[in-house]
């Protein structure tokens, strides 16, 4: 049977919800915040998770975003803001559905059958998830190549998606210019360090709120940069 966690703070809602999910044969619980809801679902083994985006304290953005960080099941968001915005944001962060107060029960568990359809698929066909790198609102898909910062999408060239990635896989180690370029350019770095430069000036205008003060790439003067967590 599989597990479903609501997280949802309209005890009215959630309880509908419930009941249409238990009589399909679900196994269902409940948390109305923020909060417990994050750790239930990070402690429990779920199957899948509704999440609520409008939570008392911590809002289901921050919850889909730190649950992305250490599990893979499928997070369906609820909200009664219809803006694209929203939906852009919040699958960005890494939910695979949005779903629009209101809405009828039998769409929900519609949705539910179908995402954990199509989960065990990919887990029974030995496809892997894509390989992703959460770091403070920064997710770095590997497998995609695509990249967000805090839900929205930021695009990178070729050469500095991989510079980003490989730093951001060896996190607090320093690596100089020189070693960066042969690692990503795969060739001797004479005459062409100010390339490594460039990359990273265009990089961190892209991921940083404040480039002339680096939160995630960090120059280490004399040395190279390091990848902060």
């Amino acid at each position: 049977m599989s597990r479903i966690l609501i997280i949802e703070d309209e005890e009215a809602i959630a309880d509908l919800e419930k009941d249409y999910l238990e009589l399909s044969d679900f196994a269902v619980d409940v948390c109305s915040d923020g909060e417990s809801g994050l750790a239930t679902a990070l402690e429990g083994d779920y199957d899948l998770v509704i999440l609520d985006l409008m939570l008392p304290g911590m809002d289901g953005f921050e919850v889909c975003r730190l649950l992305r960080e250490k599990k893979d099941i499928p997070v369906l968001m609820v909200s009664a803001k219809k803006d694209d915005i929203d939906k852009i944001r919040g699958l960005g962060l890494g939910a695979d559905d949005y779903i629009t107060k209101p809405f009828s029960p039998s769409e929900l568990v519609a949705r539910v059958k179908a995402h954990l359809a199509r989960y065990e698929r990919l887990v029974g066909s030995g496809v892997k998830p894509n390989e992703v790198l959460e770091i403070r609102g920064l997710r770095i898909d590997k497998t995609a190549r695509r990249v967000s910062i805090d839900g929205e999408e930021k695009n990178f060239t070729t050469k500095e998606f991989d510079l980003l990635a490989f730093l951001a896989e060896h996190p607090n180690h320093v690596y100089s210019k020189e070693e960066l370029f042969r690692r990503i350019w795969n060739m001797d770095s004479v005459g062409d360090i100010a390339t490594v430069t460039v990359h990273i000036k265009k990089i961190r205008e892209k991921i940083e709120a404040d480039s002339s003060n680096p939160q995630f790439i960090e120059t280490i003067w004399g040395v190279g940069y390091r990848f902060r967590v």
